[in-house]
């Protein structure tokens, strides 16, 4: 027997699609032969798309699993067998290709299960013999190794801290064998029995990169989900230790503390959520106690002198994740108030340098919107008017300690504090403005002769100029004084940003064509000029990121759109910014997208409506004619020639606080726009929006995740869903598929949404456990009910993939309920389709389950008429399935099959018999042998 091959199956009368399918395998099993995996796998995937007989489809998965095998891609290899398993569970080959892969993958004891039930299948089989001697022996060493563990563990740290092997292979291997370790939890408890976690102190106090980012990972495995541990850690290294390596130069091992410090608290609070008990409980005195001294350690460290700028903003990305509550339905936000009054005053004296100023605490370019991110979660998180009263005083009282007294450089400080909070939370900042003497400070700064001054000035006018309670000042006062700015100033720092608050001015009519503010032309000739510095590589991205400002403002006029598309070098531009360092460009950018492709709320004005407010000289919102559906389509088209999927690809994979709940919404209203027309649903699954959307749909705004799953249902519906969300992510869009069964979402949203879940359902059992384990099943019911036609009928197409299940064959069997009457009903309905989907599903169930067979003449009186219609029916499909459903009712009982043919269906039957060879005739044929079995009918003298 050979077992590391393909295989290609017997020959099998089918459709017409079966030889095309059939010269694909041969060609893969040939590519195969030539060593080239990849190319065979490529042919027996386009094979399995053909729509394969599940024979055939269980060989192509094991001889995908046979190429994945060759090209050492173990986790496929797997899944590809299991596939072929799911369709045969006694597949010998696709078992014994499933030990391999896992084998490979470390998961032994799984293995041998996979082995020892091919040896059962094939005692005789010597490789299977030979290969279970080989991981018993495996495994046998296992037990060895884990038996003498303390012993590696002590060795590896010899090894580590022996100053004569610095920078050897050997060192090099220990430590990543430690690492390795302590990601196991009894290789975690091994290391910190074993005096590791002070063994691990003196590798961080080395402070050589490669000892430091191995002991840090390690302690990331010791404390995991591990409370007790986390507590005895930081009472070892000391809390104000650990957070002291975030402030680290080197920017990798400061991102490795940032990773244990979020898990050290992620192990806190989930003690404090969970109070204490039991032997791990008696351990710690109070863990609330802990997290206060950990999120008082970032504090501190915000304003600490010599602190690294990268370390700075880790610090707050700890903070944003730690502090405000995760829903507003946890009715605790003490954290949040004790962090405010304990460190306010802190997170503002962030936001308030400026970059590379001398004397001022070293920031990177994302610092203050990471900062102006922060003050906004914990303003947000406030419950009550009295908490955000506070809030604004300490603010206020803040910004007037440096306004008075301290200068000019007070003033500026001041100001630049006050555009971090024009950035956040800008109820905080519209008071903070209204403070006697800033905004004339900010006007008179505006002309200063010192650029850092200037910058400041009007990056705060920029700010303001969107807020409402200054936008009516500003308008009148500010546009001359930019134009003067914009015009005049002989700095392209100060040009462009004076540029983007005359854009911000210019587009206070939003999308209404009828309220341009600037003449006509103006806002062209601003974008082409915004263009043009985006374009520009010799201006750092910093200040290019203004450009995008500009843009996501002047976008709203629909002739910049129209301009901005047909620009690739500006096009171009946008996506590399997109991925630079400059984070904080990431919410402009997703502005600008979202005007250009129109996905945001847009609801066509009531014609009366309309009409009553010209009678009542009402002002009317007008849109663009450039806004029209072909002008959009065609810009939707531009942008993903020009590889928008792949910029938002990469933005949606930041780990920057910048990517904000509502930067994630604007990029799934564009993911949503660019799959809206079928042709384009493939370049962007090719270019990875499939990958990107289902972060999108999980976590962010509650509109933005809705459209994230909206857009996630349209791909499943057209795509092949295993290719589009590949390996273990196609289980992941089922939970984000199911939230758009909820009442509140659109009958559009709900209709995709049970089309989506219906093509998932007929894959594989695992997805359709993974449909029920989200409990649809009710929901889908409900939408059976559903007065449209085309919800109700997709409804019923999706119950009746799950119905392969046998959790849910057990509630259409259960005593009490109506959805088997439902199923006969819809057989006899109008709708084709409607009447299609439900005769699928009671010929299933009938098959599986032949208890049912006898309980279709109960639910309804008119079962036998819908019966007969489905066997008259001119759609052959029908047929097949009313032929189907009556041969198992015959087969149940001789009782159910008298009463058949004591009726009209043996004429039916006789006449179907005689029909040309097909699914049809064999059905009813055997319908007629079983009356003859029975000895309801007898043979005429033909024998037929």
């Amino acid at each position: 027997m050979t077992v590391s091959g393909p295989e290609t199956p017997e020959p099998q009368p089918s459709d017409p699609g079966a030889s095309s399918a059939e010269q694909l395998r041969k060609e893969g099993n040939e590519l195969f032969k030539c060593g080239d995996y990849e190319g065979a796998l490529t042919a027996y995937t386009q094979a399995l798309s053909l729509g394969a007989t599940p024979q055939d489809q269980a060989i192509l998965h094991r001889n995908r699993a046979a190429c994945h095998l060759k090209l050492e891609d173990y986790s496929k290899a797997e899944a590809e067998a299991s596939k072929a398993i799911e369709k045969d569970g006694g597949d010998v080959k696709a078992l014994y290709r499933r030990s391999q892969a896992l084998e490979k993958l470390g998961r032994l004891d799984q293995a041998v299960l996979d082995l020892k039930r091919c040896v059962s299948l094939e005692p005789k089989n010597k490789v299977f013999q030979e290969s279970l001697r080989n991981i018993g022996g495996q495994i046998q060493e296992k037990v060895r190794y884990m038996s003498s563990t303390d012993a590696k563990v002590e060795q590896m740290f010899q090894i580590l801290l022996d100053p004569k092997e610095k920078g050897t292979e050997k060192k090099q291997k220990a430590s990543q064998n430690l690492v390795v370790l302590a990601r196991e939890d009894a290789g975690a408890e091994k290391i910190f029995r074993s005096n590791g976690v002070q063994l691990l102190q003196r590798l961080l106090d080395t402070e050589e990169t490669d000892l430091m980012l191995a002991a840090l990972r390690t302690l990331v495995g010791i404390c995991s989900e591990h409370q007790s541990r986390t507590v005895a850690t930081l009472s070892v290294l000391g809390t104000r230790r650990v957070v002291s390596i975030l402030g680290v130069e080197n920017q990798a091992v400061s991102l490795a503390a940032c990773h244990l410090l979020q898990v050290m608290f992620d192990a806190l609070k989930e003690g404090v959520k969970k109070g204490f008990r039991g032997k791990e409980g008696a351990i710690i005195v109070d863990p609330a106690r802990e997290l206060k001294v950990l999120i008082n350690s970032l504090l501190e460290l915000l304003t600490e002198v010599g602190v690294s700028g990268q370390g700075r903003d880790n610090a707050l990305t700890l903070l944003i994740k730690m502090v405000p509550r995760k829903s507003p339905k946890d009715p605790n936000n003490s954290l949040t108030l004790w962090v405010i009054d304990q460190g306010l005053k802190k997170i503002l004296e962030v936001g308030g340098s400026l970059q590379d100023a001398a004397g001022e605490l070293t920031v990177t370019a994302n610092s203050r919107m990471s900062a102006s991110i922060l003050l906004s979660k914990l303003f947000d998180d406030l419950k009550c008017d009295a908490e955000r009263e506070n809030f604004h005083r300490l603010c206020e009282n803040y910004i007037r300690s440096w306004f008075e007294g301290h200068g000019l450089a007070g003033k500026l400080r001041a100001i630049q504090t006050v555009s971090c909070l024009l950035q956040g939370p800008c109820d905080a900042g519209n008071r903070a403005l209204e403070l006697s003497g800033v905004m004339e400070s900010v006007i008179a700064l505006c002309a200063s002769e010192q650029e850092e001054e200037q910058l400041v000035a009007v990056e705060a006018l920029i700010h303001a100029a969107g807020k409402a309670k200054r936008a009516s000042f500003i308008t009148a006062n500010g546009v001359s004084l930019l134009k003067d700015l914009y015009k005049g100033s002989e700095r392209d720092s100060i040009r462009i940003r004076a540029l983007v608050g005359l854009c911000k001015l210019g587009s206070a009519g939003g999308t209404d064509f009828s309220m341009k503010q600037f003449a006509e032309g103006s806002t062209l000739k601003l974008a082409k000029q915004c263009r043009k510095w985006l374009c520009n590589d010799q201006i750092d991205a910093g200040t290019r990121r203004w450009a995008v400002e500009g843009l996501a403002y002047l976008t709203f006029d629909a002739d910049v759109k129209e301009e901005f598309v047909e620009d690739e070098a500006a096009l171009k531009a946008l996506f590399q910014l997109s991925r630079s360092e400059e984070r904080s460009v990431l919410f402009a950018v997703g502005s600008a997208l979202v005007n250009c492709t129109n996905s945001y709320d847009y609801e066509e004005p009531d014609p009366k409506m309309v009409e009553l407010a010209k009678y009542a000289k009402q002002h009317v919102p007008e849109q663009h004619p450039k806004d029209k559906p072909s002008f959009v389509r065609a810009r939707v088209k531009k942008l993903l020639a020009a590889g928008v999927v792949s910029a938002m690809t990469c933005m949606v994979k930041t780990e920057s606080p910048v990517l904000t709940n509502s930067c994630r919404e604007l990029l799934s209203r564009v993911f949503l726009a660019l799959v809206e027309e079928v042709e384009d649903r493939g370049t962007v699954v090719a270019q990875g929006g499939g990958k990107a959307l289902l972060p999108l749909a999980l976590e962010g705004t509650d509109v933005g995740q809705t459209k994230a799953a909206q857009a996630l249902a349209k791909l499943t519906i057209t795509s092949n869903p295993e290719m589009t969300f590949p390996g273990e992510r196609i289980y992941e869009v089922v939970r984000p598929l199911v939230s758009l069964l909820h009442l509140s979402c659109s009958g559009l949203q709900n209709f995709e949404a049970l089309m989506a879940l219906t093509n998932l359902a007929g894959i594989s059992e695992r997805l359709r456990q993974k449909i029920l384990k989200e409990k649809a099943v009710p929901m889908i019911e409900g939408y059976m009910f559903e007065e449209h036609e085309m919800i109700r009928r997709a409804a019923t197409e999706c119950m009746c993939n799950l119905a392969m299940s046998k959790e849910v064959q057990d509630l259409f069997e259960a005593q009490g309920n109506d959805r088997l009457k439902l199923l006969v009903l819809y057989s006899g309905e109008d709708d084709e389709l409607l009447r299609r989907a439900a005769a699928g599903g009671l010929a299933m169930l009938t098959s599986m389950r032949p208890a049912l067979c006898s309980r279709i003449p109960q639910v309804t009186t008119h079962w036998l008429e819908i019966l007969q219609a489905l066997l008259l029916s001119p759609n052959q499909e029908l047929q097949h399935r009313g032929t189907v459903v009556v041969l198992n009712m015959m087969q149940s009982s001789k009782e159910i099959a008298s009463t058949l043919m004591e009726s009209e269906v043996l004429e039916i039957l006789s006449v179907l018999a005689k029909g040309e060879e097909s699914p049809v005739t064999r059905a009813a044929a055997a319908c007629l042998e079983k009356a003859v079995e029975y000895r309801l009918i007898q043979p005429n003298q033909d024998g037929e």
